[in-house]
């Protein structure tokens, strides 16, 4: 009678556990457009309304894969497709120039369900990275392709090519001239957000993460890297586990900030570690990855993050960070700076 009695304690306590873990509303998908050092006066009304309504856009399009029964993988990519399309994030269309004059983008996707990843990286000529990214992980044994060798693979594979002067829009050059200006007199070095002249649009990777009616995770991130990177230079957020994770069983997760510092502690795994051997709530290994290892490494940036209770963490330690999500209701939120409420 005792056994019985400790066996049926435990299944209550465990159906308390369970309810409690149940979010009223969950969230289904999260996205970023980066994070810096922009203040609200930079952040012109025009502008604003610009991200609001692409940020809105690519809520919409990510939901509305969920909402026709399709895979976290394709919100993910549905939502990372809008912004890499507009000039106004650091990703696809909006890619900031290398030392060099040029555009060299990264990008990449993780399965929760399967642990399957796919990325690349130092690609030019390829229209949305994402889908390459995608690629690779569905059609390839391989994990990370870079340069022409990722290139001639996602072509082969149906993939979207782009002329090098598709990436050279008007604000873009317009920094680069700035920028060259800066560095006119020493040798070419990237851009840091805590530089004074770091401008408006010269940060926005872009990043989504999902969870679909399965009750599967995925993750995807898109950069064009650094301005005035070192041509060859690879950041986080193809690296998985640094820029990018996904595990059904922790989280999801998609990085923005200086990379080298997200590389350097393995960002996004440690989180979902956090949470697996610490047992730590979403938040809180979101919070400790972001204020108690980028931070006091000296690097700046956010992430957000993901459960399949639909329970999401959006730190940053920035003055700014693009930011949004929807609810499985259909509620959206979108925020830029840290004083904005969730």
């Amino acid at each position: 009678m005792k056994i019985r009695s400790l066996l049926l304690a435990c299944c209550f306590c465990s159906q308390m556990l369970a309810a409690q873990q149940q979010v009223a509303d969950p969230v289904v998908l999260v996205i970023h457009g980066g994070a810096g050092t922009i203040k609200p006066e930079q952040l012109s009304p025009a502008i604003r309304d610009s991200l609001q309504a692409t940020l809105t856009q690519a809520l919409r399009a990510g939901y509305a894969q969920l909402q026709a029964h399709h895979t976290a993988i394709d919100a993910v990519q549905a939502a990372i497709h809008v912004m890499e399309n507009s000039p106004l994030f650091n990703a696809g269309k909006g890619a900031v120039y290398t030392s060099a004059g040029t555009h060299e983008m990264d990008a990449a996707i993780m399965d929760g369900s399967t642990l399957k990843a796919g990325a690349v990286a130092a690609v030019s000529h390829i229209k949305n990275p994402i889908d390459a990214a995608i690629a690779v992980m569905r059609q390839s044994p391989h994990v990370l392709l870079v340069g022409k060798g990722a290139e001639d693979f996602a072509f082969a594979h149906g993939v979207q090519w782009a002329p090098a002067d598709y990436f050279d829009t008007p604000e873009r050059k317009r920094q680069w001239e700035r920028y060259r200006q800066h560095t006119s007199k020493q040798a070419f070095v990237p851009v840091s957000s805590k530089d004074a002249y770091y401008d408006l649009h010269e940060w926005g990777t872009v990043g989504a993460v999902a969870l679909d009616e399965q009750g599967h995770l995925a993750a995807g991130t898109s950069t064009g890297g650094i301005m005035g990177k070192l041509p060859g230079r690879v950041g986080d957020s193809p690296i998985i586990g640094a820029g990018t994770y996904a595990n059904d069983t922790t989280c999801a997760v998609s990085c923005t900030g200086t990379g080298e510092y997200f590389m350097r502690s393995l960002a996004a795994k440690t989180l979902s570690d956090l949470i697996a051997y610490k047992h730590m709530s979403l938040q809180q290994a979101a919070e400790t990855v972001i204020f108690h290892i980028i931070q006091p490494m000296g690097g700046d940036g956010g992430l957000i993050a993901l459960n399949r209770n639909g329970e999401f963490a959006m730190p940053f330690n920035t003055s700014g960070m693009y930011r949004g999500y929807i609810t499985r209701s259909g509620k959206i939120f979108i925020a830029f700076f840290q004083d904005e409420s969730k």
